[in-house]
């Protein structure tokens, strides 16, 4: 390879080939090191600035300043200047230093107000004034808002509680206070869906009409029941089911024993009418309410 070499006439600086062939320092580390070795007396110029004239990257740069202290070409010390503001002060050596020598030569600067900022980021960039007079806007200005309007920090409205459903038209209190007591009766009923509560009570209040008391519903729904175990999917459509038909008023001439005592010896009356009346019994020698045949019985258990 042949080499030509002309020794520039001026804007010329000298390094020594220890420094330009270093084995541990890379092209990026080297260029920032003589860039800033090359500026001239008195440049205050840091080594981010420098890194950004050089067109280095972040991380090269991150890389190239860390390769340089590691090896003594370069050292920080953060001091503060007059009005209480700390300032990073940089020496760059052609010259490996040690950290003592560079401490004592960092003793013996002054520390003063810098001419430029430290960082050219912070600086603020140049402003262009605008065209013409300040003038008011053409609009009119922002559109008045309405205090009314603003509920960001307003608490969420409680839901209103609501209304106590009103008794249906002709359907007695007595009525859904049966309906609602039905589900007790067999643990069958206890899903009956309270949306038919309404419908159930119309039906109910349609026994009263033909002499039925709510005993009477009571067992009338425990009779319809399944005896076999049988699951019951619907109970609400049961419930409906047998309290639509209402069977007819009892007839007390056709039951036995219609007498003033009735009401004492049968306490279910008119549950009789549910279903057919039982046969009468054979007349039998004595009479049923007749004292000696209850001492003769007692004799026996005796």
């Amino acid at each position: 390879m042949y080499r030509h070499f002309i020794a520039p006439p001026r804007a010329f600086t000298q390094f020594s080939h220890d420094l330009i062939r270093h084995p541990r320092l890379p092209s990026d580390t080297v260029r920032s090191l003589t860039w800033q070795l090359s500026l001239p007396e008195g440049a205050r110029e840091s080594l981010s600035r420098t890194a950004e004239r050089a067109r280095t990257g972040a991380c090269a740069f991150t890389r190239a300043k860390r390769q340089l202290k590691e090896e003594g070409f370069v050292h920080e010390r953060r001091v503060q200047g007059p009005g209480g503001h700390w300032v990073t002060r940089q020496l760059v050596f052609n010259t490996p230093l040690s950290a003592a020598r560079a401490a004592e030569l960092l003793a013996r600067t002054s520390v003063g107000a810098p001419s430029t900022p430290v960082s050219p980021q912070a600086a603020p960039c140049p402003r262009v004034p605008a065209a013409g007079d300040p003038a008011p806007s053409p609009t009119g200005g922002r559109p008045g808002k309405d205090p009314r309007e603003n509920t960001s920090h307003r608490p969420a409205a409680e839901p209103d509680a609501p209304a106590p459903a009103p008794e249906a038209a002709g359907v007695p209190g007595a009525a859904r206070a049966l309906v609602a007591a039905l589900p007790r009766l067999s643990p069958e009923l206890h899903r009956t869906p309270r949306g038919m509560q309404d419908e159930l009570a119309r039906l109910v209040s349609a026994w009263p009409a033909a002499v039925h008391t709510p005993a009477a519903v009571r067992l009338h729904v425990l009779r319809g029941l399944p005896d076999d175990g049988a699951p019951v999917h619907r109970p609400g459509g049961l419930l409906r089911y047998l309290l639509r038909d209402v069977p007819p008023a009892p007839d007390p001439g056709s039951m036995p024993g219609t007498t003033a005592s009735r009401s004492v010896s049968e306490p279910s009356g008119p549950l009789r009418p549910l279903r057919p009346p039982p046969a009468a019994p054979a007349p039998s020698a004595c009479p049923a309410d007749s004292p000696p045949s209850v001492n003769a019985r007692a004799t026996t258990s005796r």
